[in-house]
């Protein structure tokens, strides 16, 4: 015998029907708090401040990221 049940119920009747904590005041919490975070490393991600951090490593990440873009160029180019 084969038998279906189809329930109809919004996100919070189901999560009241099974009797799972209501965590939505966390969620808010937790999402203002991302957005916040976000908003303040916003100024991290324009080209001039990503120039800035790459540059503050000195020559030697300069010449280790030259060399990475010399091996990347090689594995691209097409061998004769």
């Amino acid at each position: 015998m084969k038998m279906s049940v189809e329930v109809e119920c919004t996100p919070e009747e189901a999560r009241r029907f099974l009797g799972l904590p209501d965590v939505s005041a966390l969620n808010d919490h937790i999402v203002g708090e991302m957005t916040k975070r976000i908003d303040a490393n916003m100024a991290m991600l324009s080209p001039d401040e990503l120039v800035k951090n790459w540059m503050a490593f000195g020559a030697g990440a300069q010449e280790q990221f030259r060399k990475l873009m010399e091996v990347g160029i090689g594995a691209a180019t097409p061998r004769k």
